[in-house]
C-alpha cells in the first residue's frame, strides 16, 4: 500500500503525494526511486497503478500533485499564484530535493506524462537523473496539434480557456468535464505558448545577469545528461511527432530515442494522449518503460518508427 507523504517545494509550497516504498535493504541492494511527473491538472492518483506495477517490478515510487491540484490544493485557486515554471523549478525541484534527502544513494529515474516532461529541464537538480521516459511529453504550442483536430484544441485552450480564467480567477475544468480545476498562471500559460517557450513566459522577469527568468531556465535543459526515451502516439493530438521533437531538442545533453507508435502497432484501435497509463497497457506498452528504466535500452522486437537524436545535436 503506497504511504501519503508531504514534502516541501523549493519554495516552501507545502506538496501531497504518495509513496511505495520497499523494505529497508543492504546499501548494496538499494532498489533504484522512480518519480513520476503528471501530465497538466490531472491528480497523481491516476498514476498509481502504474506505480504500483513499477514498484513490484523493484522500484521505490514517488507520485505527487503540482501546486493547485489534488493532494497539493490549498482551498480557493483564484488566489493562487502558479504557472507552468511553478510546477518545475519549485515543486518538481523540491520532490527531487525530498527524494534525494529520503532515499540518499539511491540511483533516481524519472517518467513524464504531457507538461511533466517539459517541467523536468526547469529543476535545477534534475542533472541529478539517472533515466527519463516520457509519454507525449510537450509544451502545447498550437501548431503541433493534430491537424485534424487543431481548430477545436486551438478554440477550447487558446480563446475559451483564458477567457475563463481572466474571469474568474482560475479555470473550473473539473465542472466543464475537462480536467482538474487549473490555476490562472498555467491557464495563460498553456494559451499563449509559442514556438520557443522562452518567448512565451516569464519574459518580464529577469535575473541579476539582466536576461529573462525562462531564458536562463531553457539553459538548465542543458545540464541534464540522462538518456531519454520520449514514446508517441500517432493518434494523439497532443504528443504529435513535431510537438514531442519541439520539447526533445532542448535536452541537447542527451542521447533522446523518439518511439512512435500507432494503434494498429498493438492491435488496438485507439491509445491517444492517457490511455498508456490505463491496466490495459499494463502487457503491451509498460514493459516499453521498463525495459527502458532498466537499462537504457528498448525490446528486441520494436514496433513503430524510432529515430535517435545523438547528445549535441
Amino acid at each position: 500500500m503506497p504511504e501519503r507523504i508531504q514534502m516541501p517545494a523549493a519554495d516552501g509550497f507545502p506538496l501531497g503525494g504518495y509513496q511505495w516504498r520497499h523494505a529497508v535493504r543492504t546499501e548494496a541492494d538499494s532498489p533504484p526511486l522512480l518519480i513520476i511527473n503528471a501530465a497538466t491538472s490531472v491528480r497523481c492518483r491516476y498514476y498509481a497503478r502504474f506505480a504500483e506495477y513499477l514498484h513490484l517490478h523493484g522500484w521505490d515510487v514517488i507520485t505527487y500533485d503540482y501546486r493547485g491540484i489534488g493532494e497539493s490544493r490549498q482551498g480557493s485557486l483564484r488566489r493562487l499564484r502558479a504557472d507552468w515554471i511553478d510546477w518545475g523549478q519549485h515543486d518538481f525541484e523540491g520532490v527531487l530535493r525530498y527524494a534525494r534527502q529520503t532515499f540518499p544513494g539511491k540511483a533516481l529515474d524519472v517518467i513524464g506524462h504531457s507538461i511533466g516532461g517539459f517541467v523536468i529541464g526547469l529543476a535545477r537538480s534534475a542533472h541529478c537523473i539517472r533515466r527519463i521516459f516520457t509519454m507525449g511529453a510537450q509544451f502545447a504550442y498550437w501548431r503541433d496539434y493534430h491537424s485534424d483536430k487543431r481548430l477545436a484544441m486551438f478554440l477550447k485552450w487558446h480563446m475559451l480557456m483564458p477567457v475563463i480564467a481572466m474571469l474568474l480567477g482560475y479555470v473550473p475544468a473539473k465542472r466543464l468535464g475537462w480536467m482538474e480545476d487549473t490555476p490562472k498562471g498555467v491557464a495563460l500559460d498553456w494559451a499563449r505558448m509559442a514556438p520557443r517557450f522562452e518567448d512565451s513566459v516569464r519574459r518580464s522577469r529577469q535575473t541579476p545577469e539582466g536576461i529573462s527568468q525562462a531564458q536562463e531556465l531553457a539553459l538548465n535543459f542543458k545540464t541534464i545528461s540522462a538518456p531519454i526515451l520520449a514514446l508517441g502516439m500517432d493518434d494523439d493530438p497532443y504528443g504529435t511527432e513535431a510537438a514531442l521533437d519541439r520539447l526533445l531538442r532542448y535536452y541537447t545533453a542527451s542521447q533522446r530515442c523518439h518511439l512512435r507508435l500507432t494503434p494498429h502497432d498493438l492491435g488496438w484501435e485507439k491509445i491517444g494522449h492517457f490511455a498508456f497509463f490505463h491496466e490495459d497497457c499494463r502487457d503491451i506498452l509498460w514493459p516499453y518503460a521498463l525495459e527502458w528504466l532498466r537499462h537504457a535500452a528498448l525490446p528486441e522486437y520494436l514496433p513503430g518508427r524510432l529515430r535517435i537524436m545523438p547528445p549535441g545535436r
